[in-house]
């Protein structure tokens, strides 16, 4: 894939469904959610922003209004929108505004972007009641907002933990991750990881 044409695909169709998520780093979310069962594909890429077809340099820059963010294809049969919303607040920091780590401004920002008004009211209570819940000392700052266009981020952004695994940040920042994000949902796996 590459960013000279958006993605748009259908909310519903015979057997899956579609959610996007922001959570920093499009690297690190790609590896996480495709170790989960249900989920079939998925594709980093930009979204949330006003500049068509953009670059990652472009996005980098701050200056487009997108964020880094992931659009995953997943079998609502074998894993639910609530389940994703979970690994979406579990795997990064939701209470940052603007950032993830070292990874600072508008284009790491926590978002969910939306496909539907089911998919909204369950984010919208997800976030309502993990901020209630009191398991960060920090309110959520977690953007929801509906998707309206996901451009596919450049090819050599697919897969780049799998293709690159050794790349420095691959072993220093995504790989600790991912090992955490296992433990927690050892049960979601998918059974040949």
């Amino acid at each position: 894939m590459n960013n000279e044409t958006s993605v748009s695909t259908p909310t519903d169709t015979a057997n899956t469904q579609i959610a996007t998520f922001g959570t920093g780093c499009f690297w690190c979310s790609e590896a996480l959610f495709e170790t989960l069962e249900g989920v079939k594909d998925v594709v980093s890429g930009y979204s949330g922003g006003h500049v068509a077809k953009p670059t990652y340099k472009e996005v980098c820059e701050g200056t487009t209004g997108h964020a880094e963010c992931i659009q995953i294809t997943y079998d609502p049969k074998k894993i639910t929108y609530t389940a994703l919303l979970e690994a979406f607040f579990r795997g990064h920091d939701p209470t940052t505004l603007n950032r993830q780590g070292n990874d600072i401004g508008t284009q790491y920002r926590s978002v969910i972007f939306y496909h539907n008004d089911e998919q909204k009211k369950l984010a919208e209570e997800a976030k309502k009641e993990l901020d209630k819940s009191g398991a960060y000392a920090k309110p959520i700052v977690t953007e929801i907002t509906k998707e309206e266009k996901f451009y596919a981020a450049e090819d050599y952004h697919q897969d780049y933990f799998a293709k690159n695994p050794d790349q420095g940040y691959c072993a220093f920042v995504i790989a600790p991750k991912l090992d955490k994000f296992r433990k927690v949902f050892h049960d979601k796996l998918k059974k040949n990881i």
